[in-house]
């Protein structure tokens, strides 16, 4: 079995380039990471929150650690520090937060949508439209495997839950048949402060995905907070990697989809740029990794795997 956890960062409210903190992105994504790796996966992310908050060590029990998050929004505001010295604690930590889902073969899945000056967008259906283009994604990642998966999504509230399932909860058990076989289950939801997993797709989301779109697909706002020229260095050093991490697969007609779309209402621009690496960028050295202990037409084009015919008799 599979693991999915996907966070959210931004809003659909309209964006005003004359209010430095008006959002020109909302991104919805995360990552998928088989079963049998999820416990090394939080043993190794336990360590890095506490490499990067030492004073985790003197908490009394591993439930406050847990407890305890790195947000993404506070890592991109070491992004944003005029201090050196702050930017690159930033870079090491999203580098061997890398390291951790490199090391525990997982894949990682988004979807970007950058907003039009003024205009007022749905943000239900673009939320919802995403949460169901992800889940065909992972259904394709779990159909080439043979293999089921569970999605968890960072709970919102009560209504914007429900409305953000219902989607694919039609695609399961309507009466057209199973589109989602390898998902037994209905996107489930847990809260951040219980779940590792949620917590390293916010760190994906909220500190490298967003920040690097906003830099990349509207950098003309260049008043904007959200658009800080140090987002830059977020895109160079870390979106190769993570393009790297992709499951892309194309769809009957031979078009690609899967892994991170980008919806770009301003420029019209493809994932692809997100992803290409800057020419003659220097990526400073990073330690290794320490030993772990035991212990909609905005909306994207959804595709799903095309059921097997069934056995002639």
């Amino acid at each position: 079995m599979y693991l999915c956890y996907i966070d959210e960062s931004g809003t659909g409210q309209p964006l005003n380039p004359h209010v430095p903190d008006s959002v020109p992105v909302m991104a919805i994504g995360g990552f998928t990471v088989p079963e049998g790796q999820m416990k090394a996966l939080a043993w190794d992310f336990i360590a890095l929150k506490k490499q990067f908050r030492p004073e985790l060590d003197k908490l009394a029990t591993l439930s406050q650690v847990v407890n305890h998050e790195i947000k993404g929004e506070a890592v991109r505001k070491q992004f944003r520090s005029t201090g050196r010295k702050q930017q690159r604690m930033a870079h090491r930590f999203v580098g061997r937060l890398l390291d951790i889902l490199e090391r525990r073969d997982c894949t990682v899945m988004a979807r970007i949508w950058v907003k039009q000056d003024g205009v007022i967008n749905d943000d239900k259906a673009m939320y919802g439209a995403s949460v169901t283009a992800l889940c065909a994604n992972f259904e394709h990642y779990l159909t080439a495997r043979s293999s089921s998966g569970i999605v968890v999504l960072d709970s919102r509230n009560p209504t914007d839950n429900a409305g953000n399932v219902h989607c694919v909860t039609t695609r399961k058990f309507g009466k057209g048949g199973d589109r989602l076989p390898h998902l037994p289950e209905s996107p489930v939801f847990g809260h951040s402060n219980t779940h590792l997993g949620l917590q390293v797709a916010d760190l994906l989301v909220s500190a490298v995905l967003a920040p690097a779109a906003a830099v990349t697909y509207a950098g003309d706002l260049v008043a904007n907070v959200h658009c800080h020229p140090g987002f830059n260095e977020i895109r160079e050093r870390h979106c190769p990697r993570l393009g790297g991490l992709q499951h892309r697969y194309q769809t009957s007609t031979g078009k690609w989809t899967g892994g991170v779309v980008v919806s770009d209402a301003r420029g019209h621009r493809s994932a692809g740029k997100l992803f290409a690496p800057a020419v003659g960028t220097a990526r400073e050295a990073l330690p290794a990794f320490p030993a772990q202990s035991a212990p909609q037409e905005m909306a994207t084009v959804v595709s799903f795997p095309e059921a097997p015919s069934p056995a002639s008799s």
